[in-house]
């Protein structure tokens, strides 16, 4: 085939999504998923297979891309999973439109990495990150039901197959449009803090999963908590069975895979029934916040003010493009 060959089945396949419901034997799997979370280096390095670099690598500078391969079989194509990383934790969130789009819509995922050892950033960066995304993928779901009601008619089904049916939650959650996963890092430091502390944080981010049909699983440097943590990426981005192995004791690394939590199981936020009684919340959500924030007042940071200038770090160093701007700036 030619180039344009290539091209012109490209632009059929995009124009005639619905073709490739069913993977064929022979056919490519492709899927995309977004690493996101607070601003504390590079994210991919630490959770992906496909990197084995002894040096510890720089924090992401603004939205980075990789990919993986796997073959499902012997002398089969390899089915291909797009890796995109946003750096700069909530300042830079409107970068998400570039690698989220209609045509990859369906075979999308959002892996949400929050650090446990800084309580006090966990919520607002889980809100910023998470309300940005839910629009971005509301505005394409808007233009594709015009354009194309059965796609957008599915991704929404998509959305509830995590609960089963009947489930006594269906009225109390609203599960995110696309496939979410979230990591708890930093678990080593967590262990260390007071019991009741973790509990708090624990019982928290269940809460948090559960309500958006998210999976959670708590992760270290340990290789067999990152295995855990993979076999979930391994899920959203080549299929692969998910576990239906749960721990739910804050005593230990939580893993929950979505759909195997309850609001039963999880209890009401930890706060006494006169905190809660004097406390005004329209949804579930606002009423956890509340309680959250009591106990971790967030942190009124500014990540565009953190953000340092890139053209003065030497990794980025290019002699040409540096001169030219030395002499435009003199």
């Amino acid at each position: 085939d030619t180039l344009w060959d290539l091209a012109i089945a490209e632009v059929e396949k995009r124009e005639n999504p619905d073709d490739d419901d069913d993977v064929k034997p022979g056919d490519v799997w492709e899927k995309s998923i977004l690493f996101m979370g607070n601003k504390n280096g590079k994210i991919l390095t630490k959770f992906s297979y496909f990197s084995f670099r002894e040096e510890s690598p720089k924090p992401t500078l603004a939205l980075e891309y990789t990919f993986g391969r796997r073959a499902r079989r012997h002398n089969t194509p390899k089915d291909v999973a797009h890796f995109w990383e946003l750096g700069g934790g909530t300042s830079l969130v409107e970068l998400i439109r570039i690698p989220i789009t209609s045509h990859n819509i369906r075979s999308f995922a959002v892996v949400l990495v929050l650090d446990l050892s800084k309580p006090n950033e966990l919520w607002t960066t889980m809100e910023s990150l998470l309300q940005v995304t839910r629009n971005h993928v509301n505005k394409i779901l808007t233009k594709l039901e015009k354009t194309n009601p059965e796609v957008a008619a599915e991704i929404k089904q998509r959305m509830w197959n995590n609960l089963q049916r009947d489930h006594p939650d269906s009225a109390l959650v609203d599960p995110f449009p696309i496939p979410l996963v979230i990591i708890g890092s930093k678990y080593d430091i967590f262990h260390e803090f007071d019991s009741e502390i973790r509990k708090i944080i624990s019982k928290t981010l269940r809460f948090i999963s559960h309500y958006y049909g998210a999976s959670l699983v708590f992760t270290s440097k340990s290789e067999a908590l990152l295995m855990k943590a993979r076999a979930l990426i391994n899920h959203s981005a080549f299929g692969y069975d998910k576990s239906k192995s749960v721990s739910v004791d804050p005593s230990k690394p939580l893993f929950i895979p979505a759909g195997l939590d309850s609001m039963s199981q999880i209890g009401p936020p930890p706060a006494s029934d006169s905190d809660l009684g004097k406390m005004r919340a329209n949804t579930p959500l606002e009423l956890w916040k509340k309680v959250f924030e009591k106990t971790f007042p967030p942190k009124s940071f500014c990540d565009l003010q953190d953000t340092k200038d890139p053209a003065q770090d030497s990794q980025y160093a290019e002699y040409e493009v540096d001169a030219m701007r030395a002499q435009k700036n003199q």
